[in-house]
């Protein structure tokens, strides 16, 4: 646990994300999740027509919806007020039968059953007490059932932010952990092997292990409006993991 941060404040933070921040990453997230968190996210879950998914820590619910839309049977879990009161009321416009509620991940209710999948995106760096929610996600799952993660890459967090100031990326803390601000709340930086030795420690089979880079096509497109974007192309400002449950 990252020292003198609580889960229930980080929660208090996002809770105060604003609602117009929300529909601007409609339908399908902001630009990194476009090009690329979701496609990796997707793949690795293969086809989940008929599947029991949770998405854990589900935020305003961009992404159950996509599940949803490819046949999953979702039940999205958010502890924030405000991101899961806006899940909701997609829900009631949309119909698609996506089961919202609000708990934090550390202490889930009974959802029902166990779960073919559980997706928990760029949500395990943003809570202090981590190592409860990835087991909740982990425990969740039936026997052989799949468990996708995803964070910012430890070794290239603030890959924008540097690449634009110096024309390169620099580090110069890796191996403790450390709180990052951000525009809302925090981050928590840990190193890889934190998460990867968690998995372990939880019995998983590491599937894979992704690192997406840019599509140099994408980077040029955006580059006017997003100065430093070609860093995206050099090197992988995410980290995405599935692994299987015993």
């Amino acid at each position: 646990m990252t020292p003198h941060l609580t889960n229930d404040a980080a929660i208090r933070q996002w809770n105060g994300i604003p609602r117009a921040t929300l529909e601007a990453m409609e339908p399908d997230g902001d630009f990194a999740k476009r090009h690329l968190i979701n496609p990796v996210l997707l793949r690795m879950l293969g086809d989940v027509r008929g599947l029991r998914v949770l998405d854990a820590g589900c935020g305003h619910g961009y992404f159950s919806r996509m599940l949803a839309a490819r046949g999953a049977r979702v039940t999205g879990v958010e502890p924030t007020e405000t991101m899961f009161g806006y899940a909701q009321e997609k829900e009631r416009a949309l119909g698609q039968g996506i089961t919202y509620v609000r708990a934090d991940l550390t202490r889930l209710p009974d959802l029902g059953g166990p779960f073919d999948a559980v997706v928990c995106s760029m949500v395990l760096a943003a809570v202090p007490d981590w190592k409860p929610a990835m087991r909740a996600c982990v425990q969740a799952l039936r026997p052989g059932g799949v468990f996708v993660f995803s964070v910012n890459h430890p070794a290239f967090e603030q890959l924008l932010t540097t690449w634009r100031e110096h024309g390169a990326y620099r580090l110069d803390r890796y191996l403790e952990e450390y709180a990052i601000p951000q525009t809302f709340a925090h981050d928590f930086h840990r190193p890889l092997s934190a998460y990867l030795n968690e998995l372990a420690a939880l019995g998983c089979r590491l599937r894979e292990l992704a690192e997406p880079g840019l599509d140099p096509r994408t980077a040029r497109e955006a580059q006017d409006t997003a100065p430093g974007i070609e860093s995206y192309v050099q090197l992988p400002n995410f980290l995405i993991a599935a692994a299987e449950r015993p």
